[in-house]
């Protein structure tokens, strides 16, 4: 069955939205008055009331600081899930893969989300068309970032990446960022859980010519496939749909270069670059 996730709006931020216009009102200030007090647009603060932009924690407690609300914001954006403060269609992901045992992923066109480096990420979202705004471009990437703590859990699942090769090719930020990219992708792939293997550019027969796509498995043994084009994205869970993307996967590993071979081409392009 696949399950689509459609863009709306999320609850969480609209309930901490109003919590704002009420603190603001309480402080008799009106968008205009608070917008110049905090230095930022009116419209910035019209969009967090109303639950379309969300508040980051820094911005939270220059808010508390302002209202004299004695934290209460910055203590209700920390205690928000992570899945609240992710781009709606990719909830689905999120919320089995802060849970999963296995990740297992094959991207086509940037490294994937759960190894960017953060100057890496930002230049992904900059160069984003239609253009974000700069402050939901830095919330997206905090919330990127913050997925990568299932990397440091007392149990972390176990984690395979298939890249093409063109992505480590693309100079997303330049050479400097695409540097420390590499360096962060051999880092994390080290421990004994994680691997990466590489797709070599203009490599024939390859399975999996048709998109990306992500395999979880979850602690009750269930295995899903999470595959997302553009802004909207699909779960599958029925068990003959999730076999076919496991063997496909399989077939994808035995096609791309080994491990071993894939750390060397990593560090030659490391010194290259």
């Amino acid at each position: 069955m696949h399950t689509a996730r459609k863009p709306k709006k999320v609850g969480s931020w609209r309930a901490v939205g109003a919590l704002l216009a009420h603190y603001r009102k309480q402080a008799r200030l009106t968008q205009e008055q608070f917008a110049e007090l905090a230095s930022i647009h009116v419209d910035t603060v019209g969009s967090i009331e109303q639950g379309r932009l969300t508040l980051q924690p820094d911005r939270a407690e220059q808010f508390d600081e302002l209202l004299g609300t004695g934290g209460a914001l910055a203590v209700l954006v920390d205690r928000l899930p992570v899945r609240e403060k992710i781009v709606q269609f990719a909830q689905g992901l999120v919320d089995h893969e802060q849970e999963a045992v296995g990740i297992l992923s094959h991207q086509t066109q940037v490294v994937p989300g759960l190894l960017q480096t953060r100057e890496y990420c930002r230049a992904v979202f900059d160069y984003r068309y239609p253009a974000l705004g700069t402050e939901t471009a830095e919330q997206w990437v905090n919330a990127r970032m913050e997925r990568q703590l299932i990397w440091q859990r007392d149990r972390p699942p176990v984690g395979h990446f298939v890249l093409e090769e063109s992505i480590l090719r693309r100079q997303v930020g330049g050479p400097e960022v695409m540097r420390e990219q590499f360096r962060q992708i051999l880092e994390y792939t080290e421990p004994v859980h994680m691997s990466f293997q590489i797709m070599p550019e203009g490599r024939t027969p390859h399975a999996c010519l048709d998109g990306p796509m992500v395999l979880l498995e979850t602690p009750a043994y269930e295995r899903l496939v999470y595959l997302e084009v553009h802004r909207a994205s699909f779960l599958v869970d029925d068990p003959d749909e999730v076999s076919d993307y496991h063997h496909k996967y399989g077939m994808l590993r035995s096609q791309a270069l080994s491990p071993d071979e894939s750390v060397r081409l990593l560090n030659g392009l490391l010194g290259e670059s």
